[in-house]
């Protein structure tokens, strides 16, 4: 069975009312591909925002759960607010937030649990750094992020993975076609092995990592590319022309 085309727009801590309406206008007015399923990640404060805007069939995902579902947890939300709110996908594990904020690969997974028991999809990112690529130990990084979910969540019915290489994201730098499409491969691979051959089918693995409409169509063709989460060019009108790169 083909895997249904996924493309995530990671807007990250960018916008205001006006730029999120005028986002979501344009992604309403445009001719989508109806193959692709499209899915947008505003700041936690323009979720409903983009919510109440956006047209039915595309969904909206926030940036980042909790792993507990109510609580003295200052600045956190829940799955059930989530869910509460119409919300039905949540990006875990992004980069920004094992590095920057220090979330470790159990956390990650113990947030991935939360939502996939609490009814919420999960876009999953995993990638290494230069310094961990240029030291061949690419495979082995992006592994041992996954399998820390894999210890606690055997139904990844309801997870996308997306692969973003820290050094690719934001910087203009982009894993070649070979590159990325050799680690996906390698990350099928392992989903086979770890979790099961269903998973391994079934599960679409995105690539991430100053995505732009012009590299897309070209990444698109890789047999293990199954879409993408982008960030900037998910701010731009450009971000039509990578939902649609299929059928450019």
């Amino acid at each position: 069975m083909a895997r249904q085309f996924f493309v995530g727009g990671n807007f990250k801590m960018n916008g205001n009312i006006k730029t999120i309406k005028d986002i979501v206008k344009n992604i309403n007015a445009a001719k989508l591909d109806d193959s692709v399923e499209v899915v947008i990640a505003p700041p936690t404060l323009y979720l409903l925002l983009a919510r109440e805007h956006l047209r039915p069939g595309l969904e909206v995902a926030a940036q980042n759960i909790f792993d507990k579902p109510n609580g003295a947890f200052t600045g956190e939300i829940s799955v059930e607010q989530l869910k509460d709110s119409g919300i039905t996908w949540t990006i875990l594990g992004h980069s920004e937030r094992r590095v920057i904020l220090q979330e470790d690969d159990s956390f990650v997974a113990s947030k991935t649990k939360a939502a996939i028991d609490g009814g919420i999809s999960v876009i999953l990112c995993c990638g290494e750094s230069l310094e961990q690529r240029e030291a061949n130990k690419t495979i082995e990084v992006v592994t041992t992020q996954l399998k820390a979910v894999a210890d606690k969540v055997k139904d990844w019915t309801k997870i996308v993975v997306a692969y973003e290489p820290i050094w690719a994201i934001g910087t203009g730098k982009v894993a070649t076609t070979e590159q990325a499409q050799e680690v996906h491969a390698a990350i099928r691979e392992w989903l086979k092995k770890e979790v099961s051959p269903e998973a391994a089918e079934a599960t679409r693995i995105l690539y991430g990592g100053s995505v732009t409409e012009k590299n897309s169509g070209e990444l698109s063709k890789q047999p293990d590319i199954d879409g993408f989460l982008v960030g900037g060019a998910s701010l731009k009108p450009a971000f039509v022309d990578i939902i649609n790169c299929k059928g450019a």
